[in-house]
């Protein structure tokens, strides 16, 4: 269940494709090898109204959290961890050159005794896996 959400500064909405983005961040958690592709979910969410610092109006942030279920260990999750931050950072790297950019990005586990799910896509890509 690796959910990205990405919050991130309406004022990026001129410099940024969040649409490739948003891309960027699902093909890369592919990439790591730690994730199952029907479970794999990346949205982005445009945030209005937000202060930055001292108030200043050009300053944009992007906040990427992770969720995930348990049972990877802490050296697969922060390898993982990595690969999609630096993929998403070196994407961005414009945005750095500008005056005040912010990026950060965290990851959190669910509990599996707290956390319900229910999903239809594993079965689907599988079927179609098997049937080409």
């Amino acid at each position: 269940m690796p959910h990205f959400t990405i919050e991130y500064s309406a004022n990026l909405d001129d410099r940024v494709d969040m649409r490739a983005v948003v891309e960027l961040v699902r093909v890369s958690a592919l990439e790591t090898g730690i994730f199952p592709i029907g479970g794999i979910r990346v949205r982005a969410i445009r945030c209005e109204t937000y202060a930055i610092a001292d108030g200043r109006e050009s300053f944009s942030f992007m906040a990427m959290l992770l969720r995930i279920g348990e049972g990877r260990d802490l050296a697969a999750r922060k390898k993982a961890g990595q690969h999609v931050f630096d993929r998403l950072s070196h994407h961005l790297d414009p945005l750095f050159a500008d005056e005040g950019f912010a990026l950060s990005f965290d990851m959190m586990i669910n509990d599996k005794e707290t956390s319900w799910k229910r999903n239809s896509i594993h079965d689907l890509l599988i079927a179609e896996a098997r049937h080409g």
